[in-house]
């Protein structure tokens, strides 16, 4: 499953909101705190493992997978779900990504019950992006 939105932002400006687990309930609201993830105040670091608290309630297990600095970052989030977080510089602005993978059946529910949220965060965070 893959969202995407194009942002009239620049790459840098999308990166610091996608990239940074202190900044990401401004365009995430569900997501109420991470931890373990990244430098204090910095970018999500690859070999990391922390969790990320969801609706300020669940905290759920989180390992950064790999990193290529200013583009992409990825994690696998419980036990079996990974997310491709990804700006790239477009014709008029930055395409910003979000692919979730998961074994099946598994992929099909997130993709009917998470993917249509994932939409809106992605488009949320292409707005939040361009007003930076």
């Amino acid at each position: 499953m893959r969202r995407s939105a194009l942002s009239p932002a620049t790459p840098e400006a999308a990166w610091a909101l996608i990239s940074r687990p202190d900044r990401w309930a401004e365009w995430a609201p569900h997501i109420r705190g991470a931890w373990g993830l990244a430098e204090s105040g910095g970018e999500v670091v690859e070999g990391a493992r922390g969790a990320v608290r969801l609706l300020g309630i669940v905290p759920v297990p989180a390992v950064i997978t790999r990193v290529v600095p200013g583009r992409s970052w990825t994690w696998r989030v419980g036990a079996v779900v990974e997310m491709d977080h990804v700006v790239s510089p477009e014709a008029g602005g930055t395409r910003i990504a979000v692919t979730l993978r998961a074994p099946q059946p598994l992929q099909a529910a997130l993709s009917a019950t998470y993917g249509p949220l994932v939409g809106v965060l992605v488009k949320r965070l292409a707005r939040k992006a361009a007003e930076a």
